[in-house]
């Protein structure tokens, strides 16, 4: 695979132009016709296959990484655009009592439909018995110390793991803590889209939002036709990125669910590999 030249004039400029990531956002959005892979996951649980929309998508994104934007696998360090050595993604799950929980799928693009879909499972299944991630549990931790101590501690936190890349494996924390991109589902909780925010205390640098699911219109082969839509939006951190490796992204993620087959092996180890 030709070599990516990640700190380019531009990556330079704008991880020194940008703050950490507060103005520094790219939103995009798409409308994916989902109808096709809805029919496909509902085979698959009538297989015993457990899986979601939500699932399927978190591998794809780790795919999409490897096979198509690399780019979005780099963080930035310093005054320089480093990149991580693995792809993981972080899945946003609803928990018991309605508060809001992750899991972290390691070498997310590596893995298949069945692999990711029963990781999460069982990390939810762990984390409704009380059984959270040490970054979870860390949080915890955090809100019970008082302010404005707290605030002290976080930025202390913030500037050891991200701003100088040191692991504090005493409380599960270090600078890939949150993965490479995050996964959130607010179609599950009634919302029909919205665009996630890149947390000032990670270096992920892709949040991807799933909107609701809904019958509308639209045009296949000339013929207008009720099909599943639902809207897809990602905000992106504009120092390691741009416009165009959104669109990357938006096109493989497409490919993808036209062809979820793919999902069901081990990736091409001839693609690139992190």
């Amino acid at each position: 695979m030709e070599q990516i030249d990640y700190n380019s004039d531009w990556r330079r400029v704008a991880s020194t132009i940008y703050k950490k990531p507060t103005d520094s956002k790219i939103y995009g959005m798409v409308e994916l016709d989902v109808t096709d892979i809805e029919k496909y996951i509902a085979k698959k649980r009538k297989e015993g296959l457990k899986t979601t929309l939500t699932y399927i998508i978190t591998l794809i994104i780790g795919r999409a990484i490897r096979n198509e934007v690399p780019e979005l696998n780099t963080f930035v360090k310093g005054s320089k655009i480093a990149q991580r050595k693995q792809v993981d993604g972080v899945v946003s799950v609803l928990l018991a009592g309605g508060e809001m929980g992750s899991v972290k799928v390691e070498n997310a693009d590596q893995r298949t439909i069945q692999e990711v879909t029963d990781e999460i499972a069982e990390h939810i299944r762990q984390s409704r018995k009380g059984n959270e991630r040490d970054e979870m549990q860390s949080k915890n931790m955090l809100a019970r110390v008082p302010w404005p101590f707290r605030k002290w501690l976080f930025r202390l936190y913030r500037v050891l793991t991200i701003d100088w890349g040191i692991s504090l494996p005493g409380i599960g924390l270090d600078s890939n803590s949150f993965g490479s991109y995050v996964v959130s589902n607010i179609g599950t909780v009634g919302l029909d889209t919205g665009y996630g925010s890149l947390l000032p205390s990670s270096n992920v640098s892709l949040v991807m939002i799933l909107g609701s699911v809904q019958n509308k219109p639209a045009v296949v082969n000339g013929e207008i036709v009720p099909r599943r839509i639902m809207l897809l939006s990602a905000t992106l951190d504009h120092r390691v990125v741009d416009g165009s490796h959104g669109g990357r992204l938006f096109r493989h993620i497409k490919y993808l669910l036209k062809n979820p087959h793919l999902l069901e092996e081990k990736p091409d180890e001839n693609l690139a590999k992190f």
